[in-house]
């Protein structure tokens, strides 16, 4: 069997260290809270009440050439307005948040935007909005 090699005796090297002070960091830029849901419980509400007028508006065709975009208008600018100053999002994240709910209301059925606006609501805590607390 092979022995290994022996490793001479060196006297180890003594090597100065040099500690630093740490980093000063950038001073903290306010940042929208991720944590929560995306959308404002009353972005939710708004799509949740324009939607039910399509149950109006279901018998009478010839009305949705002005209904479809006047229910697009009134989710979009609230909603915008909502998420934009109320929820601090940025202008395009309010945009976008705005455009979906808008469309989601000018579908001409009241099922489209209903279930979703109701979901949001679940999941934003409309008690929140109401100012009841959650359980413990």
């Amino acid at each position: 069997m092979n022995t290994p090699p022996k490793i001479t005796e060196v006297p180890a090297r003594l090597v100065p260290v040099e500690v630093l002070p740490p980093f000063a960091s950038p001073p903290a830029q306010p940042v929208a809270p991720t944590d929560g849901p995306p959308i404002h419980s009353l972005s939710a509400l708004i799509l949740v009440a324009v939607d039910s007028l399509w149950a109006i508006f279901d018998w009478v065709p010839p009305v949705w050439i002005v209904a479809i975009p006047a229910c697009f208008a009134a989710v979009f600018i609230p909603t915008y307005l909502i998420q934009r100053h109320l929820k601090n999002d940025s202008k395009g994240r309010a945009l976008a948040f705005a455009t979906i709910l808008a469309v989601l209301a000018a579908i001409p059925t009241p099922v489209t935007g209903t279930p979703v606006g109701l979901g949001l609501l679940a999941w934003t805590g409309f008690g929140k909005l109401l100012g009841k607390s959650p359980p413990r």
